[in-house]
């Protein structure tokens, strides 16, 4: 008999709390698994300070909840209590615990939430949040990350209309979304205006805006010569009041782009861990940014670096059933650090040649890009998880394997 069951004692009360827009559905479970009381709190102050009040009343300590961030995890952290988060996809899996239908109901879901803690309290992990720096500074990095995604598909539009309004501009330049690309379509934006080039007046027109690039003012001359020609008068004006409106859209992107930019490197100067990240090779400022702010400071959250490998999606998934063993990609994963921790390996072989012998040898196996790419994040990752824990840089005369590796290349050229 276990000392919850002793006979006197009471059993730990647990919460369920269904997190919604409007509304948040709340059932509350005794040590038994039954419902003691239901309720349901608006999403305002007066609510979430009910939802207080009431767990109060029922002393209770632990609460399940689909979520880690919000109002309600504010108010439930400021109380003193302990939260355990249980992804939307765990739940939908626990529904099978209670029938077969698989229905989704609120009041059932905060049923399921309360009941999962009162029995697997002890396989969750109590939520621990980052310290404000760190959070301020995964907001900026994500809204700066969508900002780039909608910059590309605004550049994609305006690549698609050019092709049939201006054929001869797509190309010109390496990147259409590029300076003096932008400065280029603005000034050229038809083309009766493309005519009235010449390369002495495409020169000029260069040298005026401060053109750095290696290709001769000629050699694009020829680019525009030779491309299919756009259209002319009327049609043509009428086309570039579209081709306008691209960019300006595309230049507002690009000026809030470059704002956030300047506010997370201000941010991450004066963070306590950016010397941890900035000191990987070819991190910069922004991967820098992001790697920290998607791992965050909340040492406790990963107690082993194989477990910030399978929430990254660079552990690999093994399944297995008799005879048969498959090892498969991860799928449920944080796909905001899988993508932050893959951007960052992925470069790095650039720069290292440890992790560049350790991406290649991945591809003499046999393996793609991508998986290369995620067995050389899943090395990185156990350095990076030491460099955090320890709260050290990353040194590369310290870097054994590195070092090894150089020391046998010096013997072989020796």
């Amino acid at each position: 008999m276990s000392v919850q069951d002793t006979p006197g004692t009471r059993r730990a009360v647990t919460a369920g709390v269904d997190w919604a827009k409007d509304n948040h559905a709340i059932c509350i479970i005794d040590g038994d698994g039954e419902p003691i009381d239901r309720f349901t709190v608006a999403h305002s102050k007066a609510g979430l300070a009910r939802l207080n009040t009431i767990l109060d009343r029922h002393d209770v300590n632990t609460i399940g909840i689909e979520r880690g961030d919000g109002p309600v995890i504010d108010a439930l952290l400021a109380a003193g209590r302990i939260i355990y988060v249980i992804p939307p996809s765990q739940v939908k899996a626990l529904r099978q615990r209670y029938g077969s239908a698989g229905n989704k109901d609120d009041r059932f879901d905060a049923y399921v939430l309360a009941d999962t803690v009162r029995t697997d309290q002890r396989r969750l992990t109590p939520l621990l949040l980052d310290g404000e720096a760190t959070i301020t500074l995964r907001k900026l990095c994500r809204a700066r990350k969508d900002l780039v995604t909608h910059r590309v598909a605004v550049t994609n539009q305006l690549r698609a209309h050019l092709q049939a309004a201006l054929p001869a501009v797509v190309d010109l330049f390496r990147d259409l979304d590029s300076a003096i690309s932008l400065r280029f379509v603005t000034r050229f934006d038809t083309q009766d205006t493309l005519d009235w080039l010449s390369p002495k007046r495409l020169a000029g027109w260069l040298s005026s805006v401060g053109y750095c690039g290696r290709v001769d003012p000629a050699v694009l001359h020829d680019r525009i010569t030779a491309a299919p020609p756009g259209t002319r008068g009327e049609h043509g004006r009428a086309l570039a009041g579209i081709t306008h409106a691209y960019l300006g859209t595309l230049q507002t992107i690009t000026a809030q782009i470059e704002a956030l930019a300047q506010q997370i490197s201000e941010t991450l100067a004066l963070h306590p861990d950016r010397q941890i990240f900035t000191s990987l090779p070819r991190s910069g400022t922004i991967r820098a940014a992001r790697l920290l702010a998607e791992i965050g400071d909340a040492r406790g959250r990963f107690p082993t670096a194989a477990s910030l490998a399978c929430l990254a999606g660079v552990a690999p998934s093994t399944r297995q059933s008799g005879k048969a063993r498959i090892v498969a990609f991860r799928w449920a994963v944080d796909k905001q650090l899988r993508d932050a921790v893959c951007d960052f390996a992925g470069d790095s072989r650039r720069a290292n040649p440890w992790a560049a012998d350790l991406y290649n040898r991945a591809r003499g196996r046999g393996h793609d890009h991508p998986h290369a790419v995620r067995i050389l994040a899943r090395a990185w990752l156990d350095i990076i998880w030491k460099c955090w824990t320890t709260d050290t840089t990353y040194e590369p005369d310290r870097h054994r394997a590195l070092q090894r590796l150089l020391n046998q290349d010096q013997t072989a050229t020796g």
